[in-house]
């Protein structure tokens, strides 16, 4: 899981209370795509101090949205309002640090900030101090205080700290194992639409950890994240298809799942392509293009991709293998940044 961004194209729309001059006309603008006329609205406002419109100008700095993208002026506005106590402009200012954007890297400052927002229940700095003591960033790593952040935020119902909350429990780390949690928890986000939980409920399924196993109910769980483009659901729904299970056999469908999950750069995905290619499943045998994506895999530190990287080119003439590693290359250009 990555840090979040608290305010990322989410807009302060309404002021509590009575409303202000200037602020509606600022979200009416920025709602309708008059960029220019909000800025001018949130630019007075927050000249005079009103959090609300210092992070609205903060969101459009960061967005680029009626200026050029400047993270130092979305962290300019994000710290005035910040320090007026508004957690979303506290999380934002967290998320700013955490990333280094506008500022020097520093996880400690995004403890700091996120802490000061999630203690005033703001869900997105939950969910990113638990990640922060997850993996010891800006605090010494402490699972349980991870679990004890993911838990607040998942109880509002944020669907990444209800997901990862679920990670928790199927592996144990701050709370005991618990199948049945980790499954209550993945099933909560995955019915947000969430991808990554999608796809780890599928596996639940598939594996029958927490439930029966039921491969029906995984491929409609793992189809649905593979839809949304994650990769590794991509390739255990190709896995799926390549085995029959819960669908009917269909080695062009594995083919296709795999071909989305390799293209993403998914070491398995990768793998297991060149093996349809090696063996002409569901496409025309071609151990060049076999080659190709074992290589690609085994770059990535795939053992078995190795292996079938040399079972292959043992049926293959030099220039064939040359050809493989130019494609190879040619793709490892074009697909890393």
């Amino acid at each position: 899981m990555r840090l979040i961004f608290a305010a990322m194209a989410v807009f302060l729309v309404l002021a509590a209370g009575e409303v202000r001059a200037g602020f509606d006309e600022g979200v009416a603008a920025l709602v309708s795509g008059d960029y220019a006329k909000a800025l001018s609205e949130f630019h007075v406002l927050a000249a005079q101090g009103d959090a609300k419109a210092q992070v609205n100008l903060g969101i459009m700095y960061t967005n680029g949205l009626g200026v050029p993208q400047d993270y130092s002026a979305a962290v300019k506005w994000y710290r005035k309002a910040a320090d007026q106590g508004h957690a979303t402009a506290q999380a934002s200012l967290g998320f700013m640090y955490g990333k280094g954007r506008g500022v020097p890297q520093d996880y400690s400052a995004a403890v700091k900030w996120n802490r000061m927002a999630a203690d005033q229940g703001h869900a997105i700095a939950q969910v990113n101090l638990g990640f922060m003591y997850d993996n010891g960033q800006g605090v010494p790593q402490d699972y349980s205080a991870a679990v004890k952040w993911y838990r607040k935020a998942a109880d509002q119902g944020h669907a990444t700290a209800q997901a990862s909350l679920g990670i928790m429990y199927l592996i144990g780390t701050g709370v005991p194992q618990d199948y049945t949690e980790a499954v209550k928890w993945f099933r909560k986000s995955a019915e947000q639409g969430y991808a990554k939980a999608q796809g780890n409920l599928g596996k639940m399924y598939a594996h029958g950890l927490g439930v029966p196993q039921d491969y029906s109910e995984a491929v409609k769980w793992i189809r649905k994240a593979a839809e949304q483009g994650r990769a590794p659901s991509q390739f255990n729904l190709g896995k799926m298809y390549a085995l029959g299970q819960g669908v009917p056999q269909d080695d062009t469908k594995a083919v296709r799942w795999y071909r989305q999950a390799a293209e993403q750069g998914n070491v398995s995905g990768q793998n297991s392509l060149g093996v349809m290619y090696a063996n002409g499943r569901g496409v025309t045998q071609d151990y060049v293009a076999a080659h190709k994506w074992a290589n690609l895999s085994a770059a990535q530190g795939h053992q078995k991709a190795s292996e079938n990287r040399e079972k292959v080119a043992a049926k293959m003439t030099s220039a064939q293998i040359g050809e493989a590693q130019r494609l190879a290359k040619e793709w490892m250009a074009k697909n890393q940044k």
